[in-house]
């Protein structure tokens, strides 16, 4: 067992280390520390906007430079959050609640090397953790056929609308719009057109990239423009690791031994859950923290532990969020759905298979997510004064060079100016959607997973010749059913139950 990881591990790093390899991860990683920076972008729309740059590599290379963005946005994202009181995207929101007061404290410079430290622990703990549940994943890989992948698919559209935003009807309205874009193409059965008005560029269906740019990207922009955000005056700071009180005192690592590998461990776990994530994550690990602290008065007042717990909790997340995404096709959180996406672009099936047939893939990325947190904690502790400047451009210079890059990108997939006008329409749609607290998470993940859930039911409707039988006539089908059907059914038994509680002493009390 510990002989094929060491051989699994071996063959990542001749993927990751190489000279191409490492290059573009380092680029990923700066580029996803811009990202994070950036108030508002996170990591979705930063991989969406800069997928285009990554057109002409070769797939994992591409898949790693992609990576590089979407974890070193996780560390770039703390850093507005200690400084400026603003989360770079939401799974650092939890940051702010001690790492702000530890700033105000005059206690910046220990707040941003304990945040890089927490990053890199979490983070690390997370591969550790994939590493050693990879072989076991492809063993399980030999059992599942078409039946299983759609349930899994259906698993996974089902948990994410129910745990995408407070509103779970506008998370399935999301979706839908979702599944209404994926079905514009060709129907697999018949072979006819759908819903493509006569044009030839969309009989291959639309793309998810320009839909994925204008959702996340011109939607992002759009709605920050439009809540004035880019009149806000420039905040200036200055920090150099070269003074004394930029570093951590020895109480302050003492005292968060043991968080480190609480907020790494439940953040590990969220990330797993399909649907749930980083942000989900940070705030369980602040909060566990805070509920098993001997003093939970500290926090919120610029305690270490409150900023270490978040911090180690989505970085691990992070880690753990690819289980989902390479063992099953599951996406855990939009940034991850937008990586789907790219799998998919470059002929990559994210699922049970892929470990099996495409290893060199998989534990490339998988070894280049062990050199990407050592290259994040050298960027985030020596860097830091470097990525501070990025804040002192006014976010009005920033808007024009981002709508450009999007415009490029859109247009640049296939030279197409009908894959420019989707990239427009859907960036209103984006910035409807985040007005009125629509998901466009969920829209992604529904046009991505929607022509998957569609291939693998037809091909199962086939093989069973008409039947539904092989949903639940295959073990693995079967518990994958029942678990649909949990997901469907318990959350309306559990509120009817509740309500005849709450009936019952209603009745009782007037009584």
């Amino acid at each position: 067992m510990l002989a094929d990881i060491a051989s699994n591990l071996s063959l990542g790093l001749s993927v990751a280390a190489s000279p191409e390899g490492f290059l573009f991860l380092v680029i990923g990683a700066f580029l996803g520390m811009i990202v994070g920076l950036f108030p508002g972008f996170g990591p979705a729309a930063g991989i969406a906007v800069l997928i285009p740059m990554t057109f002409g590599l070769q797939p994992t290379i591409a898949i790693i430079m992609l990576a590089g963005i979407y974890y070193g946005s996780m560390y770039g994202g703390t850093i507005t959050s200690i400084l400026i009181n603003t989360p770079g995207e939401s799974a650092t929101v939890a940051s702010t609640i001690d790492g702000y007061p530890l700033a105000q404290k005059g206690r910046a410079g220990p707040a941003l090397v304990m945040q890089a430290i927490a990053s890199f622990f979490g983070g690390t703990v997370g591969v550790v953790l994939i590493t050693a549940l990879a072989p076991s994943l492809a063993n399980f890989a030999a059992s599942f056929g078409p039946s299983e992948y759609f349930l899994i698919i259906a698993v996974g559209l089902l948990m994410l609308t129910t745990m995408m935003g407070d509103n779970k009807f506008k998370g399935f309205i999301s979706a839908l719009i979702g599944f209404a874009i994926g079905t514009v193409g060709v129907d697999v059965m018949s072979g006819q057109q759908r819903f493509t008005f006569g044009s030839p560029e969309l009989i291959g269906g639309v793309y998810f990239v320009a839909v994925a740019i204008g959702l996340f990207g011109i939607g992002e922009l759009l709605h920050c423009v439009y809540n004035g955000q880019h009149r806000q005056p420039t905040k200036r700071l200055r920090i150099s690791f070269r003074d004394k009180e930029f570093w951590p005192s020895k109480e302050d690592y003492y005292e968060s031994r043991w968080t480190f590998w609480r907020g790494s461990g439940i953040g590990f776990l969220a990330g797993v859950l399909p649907g749930s994530g980083a942000t989900l994550g940070s705030i369980i690990g602040y909060s566990v923290e805070k509920k098993v602290a001997k003093d939970p008065e500290k926090f919120g007042k610029g305690e270490m532990r409150g900023l270490v717990a978040p911090e180690a909790a989505n970085n691990a997340a992070s880690a753990g969020a690819m289980v989902p995404l390479l063992s099953l096709g599951i996406p855990g959180s939009g940034a991850t759905a937008v990586l789907l996406g790219a799998f998919l672009m470059w002929g990559l099936q994210p699922g049970p298979l892929l470990i099996v047939n495409d290893p060199e893939f998989v534990w490339g990325l998988i070894a280049s997510m062990y050199l990407g947190n050592m290259i994040l904690i050298a960027m985030s502790i020596f860097a830091i004064p470097l990525f501070v400047k990025f804040l002192d451009v006014p976010y009005v210079n920033v808007v024009p060079v981002i709508v450009l890059l999007c415009i490029i990108g859109a247009f640049a997939i296939n030279a197409s100016i009908i894959e420019t006008w989707i990239l427009v329409v859907s960036g209103l749609i984006g910035f409807a959607m985040k007005r009125y607290g629509y998901s466009p998470a969920a829209t992604v993940l529904a046009l991505v997973l929607g022509s998957m859930a569609e291939e693998t039911f037809l091909q199962s409707y086939i093989i069973s010749q008409g039947t539904m039988n092989l949903f639940w006539e295959r073990p693995v089908s079967l518990v994958l059913f029942i678990v649909l059907l949990a997901i469907v059914v318990l959350p309306i038994v559990l509120a009817l139950l509740v309500r005849s509680k709450s009936a019952r002493e209603g009745l009782s009390n007037k009584v």
